[in-house]
Parts: structure tokens; sequence; C-alpha cells
């Protein structure tokens, strides 16, 4: 009786202490690949309104059919877990194994693609706000974790991108001003209860938090900031498309077959922000994998090892230099650190990516992981094409949670001001 009593202390004691921590993203190991939130067939920001239907997908590059698991967290606005218990925010049960994988056909690299459709019969939300899932493995470890926001549309939020109103930063930042438009929601004490989170393209982790409005009007709350809401511009992404692998291409100097798989080895990048500014459409930061010729890429699109090389001699000995993008979550790891070579002057790094169209940048980073968006290796221009998402949050004097009750979007190039 008393090991039982001294098992469920512990127990509780260890559910409490989980409540006031952070719930971070887990980096996959290197066999985990090409990790996407997906909706009509395509890779998107991972925002859903509430019983919309999309999926996770990802690869194991064992290809050997592993077991793999899912769990939900379920967390309040600063992505703490939440007060919820999970019968309160799912609807029937999490921690089942994945069913819908298939083998990849025709390839190289042998891989096997998993994918988790939601709502699904046996796993459904009940809530919107903060969620995590995680992927675990036979042993129940978790494997990966990714962060995704579910939403409903009960107030508006208009955006109007502007310049710095900063002299010396008119030219290469983006200002946001919007309006939280509420006329057929009565929100309570919404200086203290409403909160938002701005974040530009796919980069949900890297966003501006704690503002509160500058004033209201009416059921309109307003943020009118200088500074406050600004981001560095950046530049256009960088791209390269090797939907047909065995070719060079205008963005791939040469391909090589050395090792089992192919190489495609990419024109060296210049550092562009010395250079004017030139406006080219990517796709902000998101990838497509794709081959030519195949009706499923998903499974019959390859891997290829793509080398990347960047003359940027004035960073050197200074911040590590890393490429990012959707493609790897922006996320700064050994694998995406590239290296200086003193004999030729450039940064290196070769990647393994599944052949497709992929956006990606060059970031520099201090050793503590601290992103430099002023000095940024390709500059910072006003100009730039940048989709802004605002997420808004709400608690309700009788919810345990953070209601997620809006969503803003606006594209930079269409509501310059």
């Amino acid at each position: 009786m008393f090991q039982f009593i001294k098992t469920t202390i512990l127990l509780l004691f260890i559910s409490l202490s989980t409540f006031g921590q952070i719930q971070e993203e887990i980096i996959p190991p290197f066999n985990i690949k090409t990790i996407s939130f997906v909706k009509g067939n395509q890779n998107v920001v991972p925002l859903f309104e509430l019983g919309e239907t999309f999926s996770l997908e990802f690869d194991d590059l064992y290809g050997n059919e592993a077991n793999y698991y899912y769990q939900f967290v379920h967390c309040d606005y600063d992505w703490k877990k939440s007060q919820l218990s999970r019968n309160e925010y799912l609807r029937g049960f999490d921690d089942l194994r994945v069913l819908e994988y298939e083998n990849s056909f025709n390839t190289l690299q042998m891989y096997s693609h998993y994918r988790l459709s939601f709502p699904n019969k046996n796993t459904g939300f009940l809530v919107t706000g903060n969620y995590i899932i995680k992927i675990l493995n036979e042993d129940k470890e978790v494997v990966f974790s990714r962060k995704f926001i579910l939403y409903e549309n009960i107030v508006s939020v208009p955006i109007l991108v502007k310049k710095s109103s900063t002299v010396a930063n008119i030219e290469y930042m983006q200002n946001l001003e919007f309006t939280v438009r509420s006329p057929n929601f009565n929100f309570l004490n919404a200086i203290d209860n409403v909160k938002v989170l701005i974040f530009k393209n796919g980069e949900i982790n890297s966003g501006i938090t704690n503002l509160k409005p500058m004033y209201t009007l009416g059921t309109d709350m307003v943020y009118k900031y200088q500074r406050e809401t600004e981001f560095w511009g950046g530049n256009e992404y960088l791209y390269f498309d090797n939907s047909d692998i065995r070719y060079a291409n205008n963005f791939i100097a040469r391909v090589n077959q050395d090792t089992e798989l192919y190489t495609s080895r990419l024109y060296t990048n210049d550092a562009r922000a010395n250079k004017s500014y030139t406006y080219f459409p990517d796709d902000n930061g998101n990838f497509k994998p794709n081959a030519l010729d195949v009706e499923f890429p998903s499974i019959a699109a390859d891997y290829a090892w793509v080398d990347f090389s960047l003359s940027a001699p004035a960073y050197f000995g200074k911040d590590d230099v890393y490429i990012v993008g959707m493609f790897n979550n922006y996320k700064l790891t050994e694998e995406n650190k590239m290296e200086f070579d003193q004999k030729t002057g450039l940064y290196h790094k070769m990647m393994l990516i599944k052949q497709g169209f992929t956006n990606y940048e060059y970031v520099i980073a201090n050793k503590n992981g601290k992103i430099d968006h002023k000095n940024a290796v390709d500059g910072n221009f006003f100009f730039t094409d940048n989709n802004y998402f605002i997420m808004v949050y709400y608690r309700d004097v009788n919810r345990l949670y953070d209601r997620v009750v809006g969503k803003g979007f606006a594209n930079s190039r269409t509501t310059i001001d």
C-alpha cells in the first residue's frame, strides 16, 4: 500500500512539473527526412482551422517499415503544457501506431514513407490552441516532434505592411500594422486576455509575441507600433529544382553519380548583402518533392546529395553559416552548418535532400544559436516578398486554456503602403 501511494505521488509530481516547461521541438535523427504538414497535396505552414483535414508525412531512410506511434500535447500561448486533460482536447485516442505507410518505388535511396491524416476514425481535436505532435518509436522514445496550431475564424485580422519609421532602417525593414476585429464576439478584459503571435513565412519558432493593443476603437483592437512589429526584410529565397535528377539546369552546374546516389552540384552563390535588390519569384521558403513523369512523388521521388557552395569570405572567422528553409524546419544543426575551405575561399556543405523544388537561404548564427538577421548574408530589403501570419489568442475567464480565435495573413508585395 505504501509503495502504491509513493508511486502515485511520484507520477503526480512528474505530471505537474511538465505544466511549467516550454515544449520544444525535438530534432529528428539523420534517417528521418522530409517532414511536412500537407493540405491539398501541398506542404504548408502548419496552421489549420479546427475540423479541417490535414496530414503529417515523413520518410524513414532505413526503409524497414519500422513501427511508429503518435502522441499530442496541448499547449498554451507560450508553448507550455496547458491544464487540459487529454480527453478535454482530443476526441478518441492517441498513442496509436501509424498505420499508413508505403515503401519507395524505383529509387536508388530506399525509404519508407509515412502518412498521418487528421481527423481520423481514432483521433480528432475538440479545441483550438497550440499543439505538439510527437512521433515515437517502438520503445516509446520520442524520435521527433513538430508544432502546429488549430484556430477558429471568429475574428478577422486585416494587415498593412509598411516601411520602417526609423530613417536608418527604412529601406531594410518591414513593419506590420494590424487590427483585431470582433464585431460578433465580445472579449472580456481584452487588453489582458487577448494575445497575438506574429511570424514571417514558415518561421513559426521565431515570431513576435507578448504585444498588447495600442488602443481599442469600439470592438476593434488596434496595433500601430513603430518598432515592436518590425521584421528585417531579408532577400528573396534561393532555390533549385532537381525534379529531373540526372541532368544539370539553370540551378545545377553538374550532376555526378560518384556514390550510390546522384549528387547535384549547385552553382556557387555569391553573398548578396552588398548587391542591389532584384525580384525573382520564390515560394517564401517552401519546398515540393517532385520527380518527372511519376504519378506519386511521395514514394517515387529519389534522394540526392546536394552540394551547396557560398562565396562570402567576409563572414569567415565570425559567426557560423547555415542552410535553412521549410525543408529542414529552419533548424540549426551540424547537418546544415557550412564549412569554410581556405583554399577556395568558399563555404561548402553537402546535404541529403529529396528531389524536387526546394527554397533555401543562408543565415548566420552565433555559438548560442542566435541568428543575426541584421547582418544577413544576402542582405535586407524592404521590397522583399514575404508572407506574414498573425494568430490571435484569447483566454476566457471560464476556460483553462488559450483559444486561437483568428488568423491574419498578408503578403508584403500586395499590401505595401
